[in-house]
């Protein structure tokens, strides 16, 4: 399972869990290796090992640098697939939803490696996916925003039926744009919600790769205060951060 720790990786795994075809040994996350985040989210590692916990299954990081290309990025993929293949794997299960070009890339680059790619939400209405993420008691916080689509007053709040009302026009509810990414403190299989607190907001701005006018934040765009911020420019996007604490950092304050 491609665990992000958010909304649609969860909801994914719901219905993998459910899939009488499919056994789910293990989750996989991209981190980044210097900070200690969860790759575009910005969670602490430890709140991810907290989620694996409670869902039960072994946790595999891919260690990422702060701005691997391509060619790096799969390199270090495929290194890491190989222990899971060796033990049996064969799919790989993502929550992506209707964006075709990243399953059309998901897809090639497994079948290069001989697995093959599920998507148990694929197609989905979002309205539905929504209602059922509801429904099934899934509760999530909003963890990261894009300035370009949210101010600031969106992140840190709770992935609810008010954040969802409060959306503006043209923002897409399940941020497959990168409208939003979002943190599951709790879901119908774990084994308990997990405790944290709400930290500082950050902001923090990354500018377009050379030759384009279209930013995007690094594999590793965490909310961390020892990061330095990049100076801006006019084709900086903004993200705003909102940094969670696990419940240990919470009771030594």
């Amino acid at each position: 399972m491609n665990w992000s720790g958010g909304k649609d990786s969860a909801l994914a795994l719901y219905h993998a869990l459910r899939n009488p075809t499919l056994r789910v040994s293990d989750l996989l996350t991209s981190v980044n290796a210097h900070y200690g985040r969860v790759s575009m989210h910005g969670v602490r590692v430890a709140l991810l090992e907290e989620q694996a916990r409670r869902i039960g299954l072994p946790l595999t990081r891919l260690e990422l640098p702060e701005m691997p290309d391509m060619a790096l990025y799969e390199q270090l993929m495929r290194a890491t697939l190989a222990p899971l293949q060796a033990k049996g794997i064969r799919q790989a299960i993502f929550g992506d939803i209707y964006l075709e070009d990243l399953r059309r890339y998901r897809e090639q680059q497994l079948a290069q490696v001989g697995l093959e790619a599920v998507f148990p939400l694929w197609q989905r209405p979002n309205a539905d996916l929504l209602r059922e993420y509801l429904d099934l008691g899934f509760r999530a916080v909003v963890v990261c925003v894009n300035e370009k689509y949210l101010d600031q007053s969106f992140c840190g709040r709770e992935l609810n039926a008010d954040f969802l009302r409060d959306l503006p026009p043209g923002v897409d509810s399940c941020g497959e744009n990168g409208e939003y990414h979002s943190f599951v403190f709790d879901a119908p299989y774990f084994s308990s919600p997990i405790p944290f607190r709400r930290g500082e907001l950050v902001r923090r701005t990354y500018a377009a790769p050379a030759g384009s006018a279209a930013p995007a934040p690094p594999a590793s765009a965490a909310a961390d205060e020892t990061e330095p911020t990049p100076a801006p420019s006019p084709f900086d996007t903004g993200f705003w951060y909102c940094d969670l604490l696990p419940a240990d950092e919470v009771a030594a304050q």
